[in-house]
């Protein structure tokens, strides 16, 4: 017995597919970020966060088509609906394939995703300790003042801190 594949069913497949090839792509969008977060070249960031926010657009619309695709053939427009569209075509393998890949890219991405967020809090620490050390913390002696000349000793010596 041949298998017919109809026109929406390609279609959604094709969706599918790009949405998990987009998936993948982010991935190794948020290990680039990891690793210059982890490196401290954090002058690589604007240009993976423009990228990032891009590719984000781009997933955005992925999953609208899939949600217009599977309301057009009567199912929810979620992923309720991929899950009920699955469970109705045993036979489309590729498509339940497809939609597990990008099930498990999504985990993928968003444990990268909260490991950046970690490395970014552990650098914004970093940077705060390393102005507050520059600063002299709160206890410094301002030994020099806003525009670089020393201020007068009247205010405060350090011989005064012992």
């Amino acid at each position: 017995m041949a298998i017919t594949v109809t026109a929406p069913t390609t279609a959604f497949q094709q969706t599918l597919d790009a949405e998990a090839k987009a998936v993948q792509q982010f991935i190794g969008l948020l290990q680039l970020e990891q690793t210059a977060l982890s490196t401290g070249k954090t002058d690589e960031l604007p240009a993976l966060i423009d990228k990032k926010a891009g590719l984000a657009a781009r997933l955005n619309a992925l999953a609208a088509q899939r949600n217009q695709s599977l309301a057009e053939q009567g199912f929810a427009a979620d992923l309720v609906g991929v899950e009920s569209w699955c469970a109705k075509n045993p036979q489309e393998k590729n498509v339940l394939d497809a939609w597990q890949r990008i099930l498990s890219l999504a985990s993928e991405a968003r444990e990268l995703n909260r490991l950046n967020g970690e490395l970014i809090q552990m650098r914004m620490q970093y940077n705060a300790k390393a102005l507050e050390a520059l600063q002299g913390g709160k206890d410094s002696f301002d030994l020099y003042g806003p525009d670089g000349q020393s201020k007068s000793p009247s205010k405060r010596r350090i011989s005064d801190a012992v």
